[in-house]
């Protein structure tokens, strides 16, 4: 048995190449959206190569696109979608990581003239899916596929092996198994099942990796100076989780790509700055937020927001802060109409299905059980808290009761 609609999606994408269609590939800007699509596109230039009629001067550039995550959140968007009209005329639109809540955007984008593929391990809302071409999602109704939580890379990896099958190289497979290892690990995917042997294989080498970038980062952390393998990849998805993003492509998508071991060390010397940085933004957040919960203790969620705050500190903030505090957390930067925020919640309560309880007062959600995004216009931010502190009481009396 395989993943529900593998098989159609690997053979389009074949088609597209011999039919040297335009390719957009739109991954969220995340670690595991960027591995994502380096994944595919790596795979698609070796489809290329190997083709017996190829002539790769023929074939039109493969348009790789990012959400701003500061400026337009996750997922494809509006903005995302006029840029990538203003480049391209119609093609095939691949999603990776989003698109399965991107209703109306997806709607758009096949307005637009362009044929949609969505791959993407988030759920989809009500069980409803968008009206793409195709939809590859172990979480869609009818995918009787048994093991169902992986992350994208993960998909991206199995769609790449349904792509190439016995043409993938032993060095290609070891070089995506490695971004689908530290992808697995950065989005908190359950070990197990699939998700074992991605991260046992993929870490096997890794500290004396082919791919530049991983190799060059490694030498410059120093691989004495970890006791472990998953010490080493914890550090090295730290300094990978960078926001910076120019013209709708991010900084870290470069870097996994980049073969000019000189040039990756100048980035890799620029992120691991970069991420320092982000350190001390992190703690200083963390230290400001419990000093306003200080004067919050019996409240049952931590539900808080700022215009000061960064999007891009507050994900790693909302997981100290629930981890000390053992509450769901939501914190979000508001903006002059509308804020965004994350999610993190403790073991045993699920941040989506608090989310969809409160589904109408939202712009968009997403993510996994343990964590997850939101957008919200600012008038129904309190409406929100009170919806979600209901939602939580109610699961907390019901599972005292148990």
């Amino acid at each position: 048995m395989k993943i529900k609609n593998i098989e159609l999606v690997a053979e389009r994408i074949k088609q597209s190449v011999v039919k040297n269609e335009q390719l957009v590939i739109f991954g969220d800007s995340d670690l595991d959206g960027v591995s994502s699509v380096v994944i595919l596109k790596e795979t698609i230039d070796n489809l290329r190569a190997i083709l017996p009629l190829a002539q790769k001067e023929n074939y039109p550039e493969i348009m790789v696109c990012f959400p701003d995550r500061q400026n337009e959140g996750y997922g494809l968007n509006q903005t995302a979608l006029d840029f990538i009209k203003s480049k391209v005329k119609g093609g095939l639109l691949i999603t990776l990581d989003c698109g399965i809540t991107n209703y109306d955007e997806i709607k758009d984008a096949k307005a637009y003239g362009f044929d949609v593929i969505i791959v993407d391990h988030h759920m989809p809302v009500g069980g409803i899916l968008p009206i793409a071409d195709m939809v590859m999602d172990p979480k869609q109704p009818g995918d009787d596929f048994l093991f169902k939580e992986y992350c994208n890379a993960g998909l991206a990896f199995k769609l790449s092996e349904e792509i190439l099958k016995d043409k993938m190289s032993s060095m290609l497979r070891e070089s995506l198994l490695e971004l689908t290892a530290m992808a697995t690990i950065s989005d908190m995917m359950i070990e197990e099942d699939e998700n074992i042997s991605f991260i046992f294989e993929g870490l096997l080498n890794i500290e004396y990796s082919n791919r530049p970038s991983i190799k060059t980062l490694v030498n410059l952390l120093g691989r004495e100076n970890f006791n472990s393998k998953r010490d080493l990849i914890s550090r090295l998805n730290a300094v990978l989780n960078s926001g910076r993003m120019e013209d709708h492509v991010a900084f870290i998508y470069l870097y996994l790509i980049q073969s000019d071991v000189s040039k990756a060390k100048e980035m890799a010397e620029e992120l691991i700055e970069e991420n320092e940085n982000r350190q001390d933004e992190i703690y200083s957040l963390t230290n400001n937020l419990r000093a306003i919960l200080s004067e919050k203790i019996g409240e049952p969620i931590i539900f808080e927001g700022s215009p000061n705050w960064s999007i891009e500190f507050l994900g790693a903030v909302a997981s100290r802060i629930c981890n000390y505090y053992g509450k769901p957390t939501f914190i979000y930067q508001k903006y002059e109409e509308f804020s965004r925020g994350t999610v993190r919640v403790p073991k045993g309560y699920d941040a989506v299905k608090a989310m969809e309880s409160c589904s109408p007062l939202l712009r968009t959600f997403g993510g996994h059980p343990p964590a997850a995004g939101f957008t919200v216009i600012n008038e129904n931010i309190d409406q929100f808290k009170q919806c979600l502190i209901k939602y939580f009481n109610k699961i907390n009396l019901e599972q005292q009761s148990k």
